[in-house]
């Protein structure tokens, strides 16, 4: 008799140790006791019935789901592939245990789908300039939808926009126009501004007499340190002014003389007496 009590005491205990569990900090078990859902547990021991109970384990951590690259139109009919990474995490373990039969595979489908439908309504230069709107408009569907799941996304990120490679090859060239647009318009304005200050110069030179003098002496100085063999001596078009006012004035006099043909003399002066008579 002693005997049929320890091993039924033996009995009772081993079939209570092998029903316990532990569950770590991140871990909830959804509990299913005769095949009916009794909640979720954890984390900590918890206690679970052989042969009349089950669990399915979920972690509660944040999940990095890879998006796949998807061929995509976009609204200016321009073919491109995209892949992205959603970040999720279940909030509510019974709703993703016994609403879906695998969350990350529906979840996974989901983001697919919206990733080819919302990029589809977009152009490509809003696809490359505002990701960071295309990112946010991605998360809001997918986490509208998935929230009775019991999924909550954090966010969805655009990893990668494969282009052709015509496509490349016009953007390159189209960089580069704009890149050479600009540099004719620094050009431009670096003459603009060139010009003033000279305009300016020539104006206070003007003013005053001296300045030119000095300007000359200086620019003398920065060709002979430059340790040339040869030095040019600029010369001011002010010492020449009087040879070129003297060479005018003989060419002048010469155009006023009377044309006269070949062996003909030139008449002689009236004197001053004949020409009272």
């Amino acid at each position: 008799m002693n005997e049929v009590l320890l091993f039924s005491i033996g009995a009772i205990v081993a079939y209570l140790v092998s029903g316990l569990r532990v569950l770590r900090e991140y871990e909830r078990a959804v509990y299913f006791f005769l095949g009916r859902s009794w909640g979720a547990k954890g984390p900590g021991l918890i206690f679970l019935p052989p042969l009349f109970a089950k669990m399915q384990k979920v972690s509660m951590r944040v999940m990095a789901l890879d998006i796949p690259p998807q061929d995509v139109i976009t609204r200016d009919n321009i073919s491109i592939k995209v892949n992205a990474v959603l970040y999720m995490r279940v909030v509510d373990t019974v709703k993703a245990v016994i609403g879906v039969e695998n969350y990350l595979y529906v979840t996974s489908q989901l983001a697919q789908t919206t990733l080819r439908s919302v990029l589809g309504e977009t152009e490509m230069d809003e696809l490359l300039a505002n990701r960071d709107k295309i990112n946010a408009i991605l998360k809001q569907i997918i986490d509208e939808r998935a929230e009775a799941w019991g999924i909550e996304v954090s966010a969805v990120e655009v990893k990668d926009v494969d282009l052709p490679p015509e496509m490349k090859r016009a953007m390159a060239r189209q960089a580069e126009a704009e890149r050479e647009r600009r540099a004719k318009i620094i050009n431009a304005e670096g003459e603009l501004q060139a010009s003033e200050k000279l305009a300016q110069a020539a104006r206070i030179i003007g003013q005053e007499p001296a300045a030119l003098q000095l300007r000359y002496l200086q620019t003398v100085n920065e060709i002979a340190s430059e340790n040339n063999s040869t030095t040019f001596f600029p010369i001011p078009m002010d010492l020449l002014r009087g040879f070129m006012d003297l060479t005018r004035h003989a060419t002048a006099n010469q155009a006023a003389l009377p044309e006269r043909a070949s062996g003909e003399s030139v008449p002689a002066p009236v004197s001053s007496a004949k020409a009272k008579v």
